[in-house]
């Protein structure tokens, strides 16, 4: 059918919008073939939107006039309920479907079973519920062996050994999420914060005797280098070494300096070993840059009249005394680009600080690190005391040694794990940017006014 009567309608071109002529075939302007143009939609008068008065019961137009449902038979009783096993029928395969109807079936005993009622004992129990009491019935899911993990979430499925339920998929918190030890006289604490994924943190603390019989306790603090691969395999590593090397050698009258001193070289070398694990280093992230596994460490021990720390990286010890009306004070210096600006004079302690490269660390345990330095110093306090080992997850909460003072709890010399939960609490309300470990080693003195080393 020829288009050319529809192009009066067409107010302008529908490719240039030129003006168009009654009977044109193609755009004037730009030749554009009007037949192509599609014939228009009848035109539809506008209804109004109302709804036309009918007589009562009648039905509208369109619809179907449905009976009304009777509510009483002829009798006045109530109509019955009709349910679908009342009406013969089949199944999906063929087969009648029962007519007989199921005893009835009650749920409003919270604190027994379903009970049936107008059910003769002869039948009662031919008929199973579709659906279980949701406040009796027992979990789906097959009960956990014995002493398999149970699952967070949903307390009933056990955990595979990827860290999920098998029964709801739910991802279970890391082991190293948040860890806890009391040990007599030492007690730590370690959490993951509130920004990071895992906790990279590790730590040890242990006791022994010495040859004398007299009791030397011991807490090693190692933070992982997160630029660095596998940061939370490097500060287990290290912590374990450590605390082996001071439990194997204080016991044999090595001086505790140099046992610290040789527990950090020990350190150093289980450190080194992770890079030499062929295949390993990409493990948890492809697309980080390969680098060796890498942590800091620090370290303290009480022993006899002596106080022992060692160092590599920028964790810290501080020294609280028990009567707050003496001073506090650091015990460590910081491997970081700030402690050499501050050492060197070229800067002050606020601006170093202040800059954002101050805590570019600069020693390190790992296979790349330039050279290894451990630092160590020995203590002879005169007074009792509470030691302070951590990561900087804490004292970037509580950096000076006022502030850390401030923030131990008055009781943590009595309580040390108690202390140690304040501490890193302090460090979560803070913003918990970090991973927060915190050691806390109570020394007593024996004989006051022995003097100070």
């Amino acid at each position: 059918m020829s288009q050319s009567h529809q192009q009066a309608s067409l107010p302008g071109c529908p490719s240039c919008e030129e003006p168009l002529e009654p009977g044109d075939l193609f755009c004037g302007a730009c030749g554009y073939d009007l037949s192509a143009v599609p014939a228009p939609p009848g035109d539809r008068p506008t209804v109004a939107i109302t709804v036309p008065a009918r007589s009562a019961g009648a039905p509208a137009a369109g619809q179907v006039d449905w009976p009304r449902a009777a509510e009483t038979d002829s009798s006045d009783l109530p109509a019955p309920t009709h349910r679908p096993a009342d009406l013969p029928g089949v199944d999906s395969g063929g087969r009648p479907l029962p007519t007989a109807a199921p005893a009835a079936v009650r749920f409003d005993e919270p604190d027994g079973p379903a009970s049936t009622e107008d059910a003769s004992d002869d039948t009662a129990g031919d008929f199973e519920l579709a659906a279980p009491d949701p406040r009796t019935a027992e979990h789906s899911a097959a009960a956990p062996a014995a002493g398999a993990k149970v699952c967070v979430a949903c307390r009933s499925g056990q955990v595979d050994p990827d860290g999920y339920c098998e029964n709801c998929g739910h991802a279970q918190p890391r082991e190293r999420d948040h860890m806890e030890q009391e040990l007599g006289a030492v007690a730590a604490v370690s959490d993951r914060g509130l920004r990071h994924h895992r906790n990279e943190d590790a730590f040890a603390v242990s006791s022994t005797a010495l040859p004398d019989g007299s009791p030397a306790v011991v807490a090693i603090v190692c933070d992982g280098v997160s630029s660095a691969s596998r940061p939370d395999e490097a500060s287990a590593a290290a912590a374990s070494a450590a605390n082996e090397s001071l439990l194997e050698s204080l016991p044999r009258g090595t001086h505790p300096q140099q046992a610290m001193h040789q527990a950090i070289l020990a350190a150093s070398e289980a450190v080194n070993s992770l890079a030499q694990e062929p295949g390993r280093a990409m493990e948890h992230d492809q697309h980080r840059h390969q680098n060796a596994p890498a942590c800091t460490l620090v370290g303290a021990i009480t022993a006899s009249d002596l106080l022992i720390v060692g160092w590599v990286g920028d964790s810290r010890v501080y020294w609280v005394p028990e009567d707050r009306s003496s001073p506090p004070a650091r015990l460590t210096e910081d491997d970081s680009w700030a402690a050499q600006m501050v050492a060197t004079g070229l800067m002050s302690e606020a601006e170093a600080y202040a800059d954002e490269r101050a805590h570019a660390i600069t020693g390190w345990l790992g296979a790349d690190a330039y050279e290894l330095e451990p630092h160590t110093a020995s203590f002879k306090p005169d007074r009792p005391g509470l030691v302070v080992v951590c990561t900087d997850g804490l004292w970037n909460y509580a950096e000076a040694a006022a502030d850390m003072a401030a923030a131990v709890p008055a009781d943590a010399y009595e309580r040390p794990l108690h202390g140690a939960r304040v501490l890193v609490g302090h460090a979560l309300d803070g913003g918990g940017h970090d991973n927060v470990t915190v050691a806390l080693l109570p020394f007593a003195v024996a004989a006051r006014g022995a003097g100070s080393a």
